[in-house]
């Protein structure tokens, strides 16, 4: 378990922000590593090698160490759509066959699939809500030999529902389908066995649990996807970029790994120094730990919610660093508003209102999300 870290962000003592599945604050750390990188192209005579190359570098293998992985497997991306991309681009999906998505899934996801299976006569098989809120059994019953791909988050996003990766991963090893996954809503704050869950590509955006800034994320690619064909034909991404004397002699082949994968103008002056900060202050908390911190949060948060008759899915089929909270009816129409007017800001997606601390909620912070939910359902 973590102390506060409230006194690294910039947050009133009247605020609860409970709302990090939507965007993290930066810490301060971040902010000034950020604005650095910023201020380089005041001066652009002195941007060198170590920005175009050095601190890219140093983002992929701190992004690395996180998740378990080589930092050859690890692509610097814009966004999770954008690694969806790259996969759906990199998988081959036939006429007769299948892509199995959830219910009520991010939309980019959904859009990238759909789009997918148009091209190449393909169908999209939508996992249904389950009313017992396992959704690892209800994945593993419509597994079949017809599916391809397999788009799957960690956690579904509106409510924080958990998915065992391990035991779909071998399912979708022994059936011959890709595994893809969208983390963006658990890398960060849910430790995950890479080796054991063994995804073909899995992405995360970096401005919510990676702590990070908006248009910087990470692309994982598995070792034998990473001869594939990336999106687009960036010039630092070819073999012996480093030499800007010799770019006029054009190579076809790559960087090695899954640098190929890179987004154009990845070496972001402002965006990587920034996402070092937040990856390395990650480090320093270590994931475990922000997952042992927030499951003790929103364990607490449950248990008085359901005094008010606000239900949350049981304590084993949701993850701990975040949970959806259930009105008997739909959540009112005007209670973000409402919320908001007492300092307390959360999210409602889909049917659930989305509570999701971090390690800068106090016990005061809970008090007051309680406190107004009691105003507002009594």
């Amino acid at each position: 378990m973590l102390p506060c870290q409230r006194h690294l962000f910039d947050l009133p003592d009247d605020i609860a922000y409970l709302n990090c599945a939507a965007h993290s604050p930066l810490a301060h750390a971040v902010v000034e590593a950020g604005g650095s990188g910023l201020r380089q192209k005041v001066r652009p005579w002195a941007i060198g090698r170590e920005h175009f190359f050095e601190l890219p570098e140093t983002a992929r293998a701190l992004y690395a160490e996180l998740i378990g992985a080589d930092a050859d497997g690890i692509a610097i991306v814009p966004a999770a759509s954008y690694g969806l991309a790259t996969a759906a681009a990199n998988l081959s999906i036939g006429p007769g066959r299948d892509v199995l998505i959830l219910a009520e899934d991010f939309p980019s996801n959904v859009h990238t699939w759909r789009a997918q299976a148009a091209r190449s006569g393909a169908a999209v098989v939508t996992v249904a809500r389950p009313a017992d809120d396992d959704w690892t059994e209800a994945v593993l019953a419509r597994l079949d030999e017809r599916i391809a791909v397999a788009a799957l988050p960690n956690v579904h996003w509106t409510d924080g529902g958990l998915l065992d990766l391990a035991r779909i991963g071998e399912r979708c090893r022994a059936l011959g389908a890709a595994l893809v996954l969208d983390t963006t809503q658990s890398t960060g704050a849910l430790p995950l066995d890479l080796d054991a869950v063994r995804p073909d590509f899995m992405v995360a955006a970096g401005y919510k649990w990676l702590m990070g800034p908006y248009s910087l994320g990470y692309l994982y690619v598995a070792p034998h996807r990473r001869d594939g064909r990336p999106l687009e034909q960036n010039w630092i991404a070819r073999e012996g970029s480093e030499d800007f004397a010799s770019l006029i002699d054009y190579r076809d082949a790559y960087q090695p790994g899954a640098r190929r994968f890179d987004v154009g103008e990845r070496a972001n002056f402002a965006l990587v120094p920034a996402s070092i900060a937040a990856l390395e202050m990650l480090r320093d908390w270590s994931v475990p730990a922000v997952a042992a911190t927030l499951a003790g949060l929103t364990a607490g948060i449950a248990e008085r919610a359901a005094a008010l008759g606000l239900a949350s899915a049981p304590a084993h089929r949701r993850c701990g660093h975040f949970l959806g909270l259930r009105f008997p009816d739909a959540p009112p129409p005007d209670i973000l508003a409402r919320l908001a007017e007492a300092g307390v800001h959360v999210s409602v997606r889909g049917r659930s209102l989305r509570v999701s601390p971090h390690v800068y909620n106090t016990q005061d912070d809970v008090d007051r999300l309680i406190g107004a939910l009691a105003r507002l359902v009594g």
